[in-house]
C-alpha cells in the first residue's frame, strides 16, 4: 500500500511505541524506511516458526496487516491466536469510497461481525449521530505508480528474497504487460464506455448491474462458491438469459484495477452469446461505478464492497458468496434466478444502523492513495489502536 505502514510506523513510533517491520520482499524494504527492518529470507513452510520467535525475542503485544488471506498472513495470524497477540487487519474500506477497514482479528468472511441486523439495531441506537463525513481525495495514478514501483522493486530483488512467494497468480512482468495493453487501450475504451453511459441513458434503458471483481482476490478464492470470475459470470449471464425479463438488459462493469491479463470483455461476449443474450448484455470497461449504478434496477455480486454503494443508493443488492452486509432486510434472500423479477430495495433504516455500527467497530476515514487520506487513516488508527475515539473528519 506505498508509502501507508511507513507513516503508520512513524506514527506509532511518535506515538512512543515500538515498531518492527517484517519485510518478504524489495517492495516492501523500498517503502519502510525506518530503524526495525526485519528481512525475512525464509521459506513459507519455515515461515511459523521464524515469526513465532520473532513474537517472543521482540515481545510483540499486537500486529497490523494488510489483509488476511495472503499466504504468509494467515500463518501469521495462527501463530498470533496461539500466542495471544492482538491483529490488527487493514482492508479498503467496507464502505467505499472515504472509509478504511481497520478490524480485530480478521475482515470480510474472518470477521467477528454478526449477521444478525437486529443486533446492528440496537447497537446503533446506543451511539451518536456521525457528523456530516468529508471526502478524502484518491488518485488512480498514484495507485499506479505505487504499484509499478512495489513490483519493479520486488522482481529485481528476488535474488535476495529467495524464499519469497506472492499470492498473486501471475508473474509481475505478465502483470505488466496487461497493464501496457490497457493503457494502449485507454482512448478507445473510454470513448466505448462514454457512447454506452449515453445510450443507456437516452434510451431509458432498464437494466441490473454486474460488477466484476479481481480474478486474483482473495474475496472469490476463499470467500466464495468460484475458482474464479469466470465461473461467476457464467452464472450470472446463464441466469439472467433463463429468468430475466426480455425488455432488461444486463451490464457487465470492469474493475478499475483489473490488470487486463484476461480479455473479460471478449469472455462476456461468448458467454452471452451461447446464453442467446448477446443483444441484451453490455460491457463497461471504464468509467464511475456510481454514475450507471445510480440508474440500474439491482445489482448483483460476488461479494464486492460495491455491494454496500448499491445498497446506499436504496438498489436491490443479491450476494452470490460471502459478503459482511449479506443480512436480511439488506440483501435479496431468495437467489439469484427469482431476483431479476422479484428484487427487493434494502431496509434503509437497517442500512443506516449497519454502517453506523460499522464505523464504530471497524471502519476509519481517509484512504491509502492521497497524502490527505493516509494522514487521516494514520492519526484514526493509531487513536483506535491505543483505545481512544476520534470523530470522523
Amino acid at each position: 500500500m506505498g508509502p501507508f505502514f511507513r507513516k503508520l510506523g512513524q506514527g506509532l513510533r511518535d506515538a512512543g511505541h515500538e515498531v518492527f517491520k517484517v519485510n518478504f520482499n524489495g517492495g516492501d524494504r523500498l517503502y519502510w524506511r525506518l530503524p526495525n527492518a526485519i528481512d525475512y529470507l525464509g521459506t513459507l513452510a519455515d515461515w511459523p516458526e521464524a515469526f513465532g520467535r520473532m513474537l517472543s525475542e521482540h515481545q510483540i503485544t499486537d500486529i497490523m496487516l494488510f489483509g488476511d488471506c495472503r499466504d504468509h498472513h494467515a500463518l501469521a495470524l495462527e501463530v498470533c491466536k496461539a500466542a495471544d497477540v492482538r491483529a490488527w487487519v487493514f482492508e479498503e474500506g467496507y464502505i467505499r469510497p472515504d472509509w478504511v477497514t481497520m478490524e480485530l482479528g480478521g475482515v470480510n468472511g474472518h470477521s467477528s461481525l454478526p449477521r444478525d441486523p437486529q443486533w446492528y439495531r440496537t447497537i446503533a441506537a446506543t451511539l451518536e449521530p456521525l457528523p456530516e463525513h468529508q471526502r478524502v481525495p484518491s488518485s488512480f495514478r498514484r495507485r499506479a505508480t505505487q504499484g509499478l514501483l512495489y513490483n519493479a522493486a520486488d522482481v529485481l530483488s528476488r535474488w535476495r528474497y529467495r524464499g519469497w512467494t506472492t499470492h498473486r497468480p501471475w508473474h509481475p512482468l505478465v502483470e505488466g504487460a496487461g497493464w501496457a495493453r490497457k493503457l494502449n487501450q485507454r482512448m478507445d475504451r473510454q470513448r466505448d464506455a462514454g457512447q454506452l453511459i449515453e445510450t443507456l441513458s437516452v434510451t431509458e434503458s432498464r437494466y441490473f448491474l454486474f460488477p466484476l471483481q479481481l480474478d486474483s482476490d482473495a474475496q472469490i478464492r476463499l470467500h466464495s462458491p468460484f475458482a474464479g470470475v469466470a465461473d461467476a459470470l457464467k452464472m450470472v449471464i446463464d441466469s439472467f438469459a433463463a429468468h430475466a425479463p426480455p425488455d432488461v438488459r444486463l451490464v457487465v462493469k470492469e474493475h478499475p484495477l483489473d490488470n487486463g491479463v484476461r480479455d473479460w470483455a471478449l469472455e462476456t461476449s461468448d458467454l452471452a452469446t451461447r446464453a442467446g443474450v448477446n443483444d441484451r448484455v453490455d460491457y463497461l470497461a471504464w468509467g464511475d461505478i456510481e454514475t450507471v449504478a445510480d440508474r440500474a434496477l439491482g445489482m448483483v455480486t460476488i461479494n464486492s464492497t460495491s455491494g454496500t454503494l448499491g445498497l446506499a443508493k436504496g438498489l436491490p443488492v443479491v450476494v452470490l458468496g460471502n459478503a459482511i452486509y449479506d443480512l436480511p432486510e439488506l440483501t435479496f434472500q431468495g437467489g439469484l434466478d427469482r431476483f431479476w423479477v422479484d428484487a427487493t430495495p434494502p431496509d434503509l433504516e437497517t442500512f443506516s444502523a449497519f454502517r453506523r455500527v460499522l464505523i464504530d467497530r471497524c471502519l476509519i476515514p481517509g484512504g491509502f492513495f492521497s497524502d490527505e487520506g493516509i494522514h487521516k487513516v494514520v492519526r484514526h488508527a493509531i487513536a483506535r489502536f491505543e483505545g481512544n475515539t476520534l470523530t470522523p473528519d
